[in-house]
């Protein structure tokens, strides 16, 4: 008997990999067995790496990996993995950054294909169970690539070669220093703030024509080469995107603090997870804002936030939550009524 033959999350302590441990997929947690597993029978494995309040994690979840029929072809091809992110950043980061590399994109869940090595041949972030909206359908990538395995293998075999390789330079790749370090210069900041406008939405605030999601980091930037260089627009590209923030559903204004990304460019419609590191960053972001500008609405919102991660995200033993999930349990009485909805 394989280790496979069973899903084996019921003993981990995490909590995303234990919302999976009913799942029909055998899931393997990442660990020795599980990769020997891989080599034994010779299979690839199939990497699902999430978090337990992620969204499109649920979606798929539901979507997929509570289909017996999809169960059945990931059980008999595949080695299922599962790996929660914030337990394992090593493993998330290293197939993240290829998905990033080869796909321009990245986020959760991610979902990689893997030798019985390791190496990754396919990678991608959700798909939904049947193509819709320009992506392929889960069902029919897992025939896809089970086909390819058996007649293309050495193809597959050289592309992950390159992958790995690609993938290890990469990650191995550290800037030389020799121990002391110098802010920007002006002529940087210049350069760099240059690249941040050119996106800017000078309409909506943000940045680029879709999905908003809170780059705090550009904004620390361009207010620090407003106040170097004395480029209006930089700090008027930054106030805009506050304060469109500020007023718009990336902000919960009943609850407090922030959600995870608005779907829209106008920031109406919010993905409703909030993340502890995003919050920490806005909370510090409206501070800069205000010590700029001295005006008394950015003080107001990031005091707001901090209220809110300090009532909301706070362990009574210490330490803080991570995430607080965009999906509600229903209580018993109305689960049993309401199969349908978030609750």
């Amino acid at each position: 008997m394989s280790v496979t033959d069973e899903n084996r999350l019921s003993e981990e302590g995490s909590p995303y990999l234990r919302q999976h441990e009913e799942n029909p997929v055998n899931w393997q947690p990442w660990d020795e067995d599980a990769l020997e597993a891989a080599k034994e029978r010779d299979v690839p494995i199939f990497l699902s790496v999430g978090y337990s309040s992620c969204h499109w994690c649920h979606v798929m979840a539901e979507e997929s990996f509570e289909d017996p029929q999809v169960a059945e072809i990931l059980n008999e091809h595949f080695v299922p993995i599962k790996v929660d992110r914030e337990e394992r950043p090593d493993v998330d980061s290293v197939y993240q950054t290829i998905c990033g590399a080869v796909t321009g994109q990245g986020g959760w869940p991610l979902s990689a294909w893997l030798t019985p090595e390791g190496k990754p041949f396919y990678v991608g972030t959700y798909f939904p169970r049947e193509p819709k909206h320009g992506r392929p359908g889960f069902t029919d990538l897992l025939g896809n690539i089970t086909d390819s395995w058996t007649e293309s293998r050495e193809e597959i075999e050289e592309r992950a070669d390159q992958w790995a390789e690609a993938i290890s330079s990469e990650l191995e790749a550290t800037p030389e220093s020799d121990g002391e370090t110098e802010p920007p210069g002006t002529d940087l900041l210049a350069d760099a703030a240059g690249t941040i406008l050119r996106s800017a939405d000078r309409e909506h605030g943000g940045f680029g024509s879709g999905q908003k999601f809170p780059q705090t980091g550009r904004l620390h930037l361009l207010l620090r080469t407003a106040e170097r260089t004395g480029r209006g627009v930089a700090g008027e590209v930054a106030r805009e995107t506050f304060d469109a923030m500020a007023r718009g559903g990336l902000r919960d204004h009943v609850g407090g603090g922030f959600h995870r990304y608005c779907t829209d460019r106008e920031w109406v419609v919010p993905h409703f997870e909030k993340m502890l590191y995003d919050n920490a960053e806005l909370a510090r972001g409206f501070l800069a804002a205000y010590q700029a500008t001295g005006e008394e609405r950015y003080s107001r919102v990031a005091r707001e936030t901090f209220g809110f991660v300090t009532r909301e995200l706070s362990h009574p033993e210490g330490g803080f939550y991570s995430t607080l999930d965009a999906q509600s349990v229903a209580p018993e009485s109305r689960r049993e009524g309401n199969a349908g909805g978030d609750g």
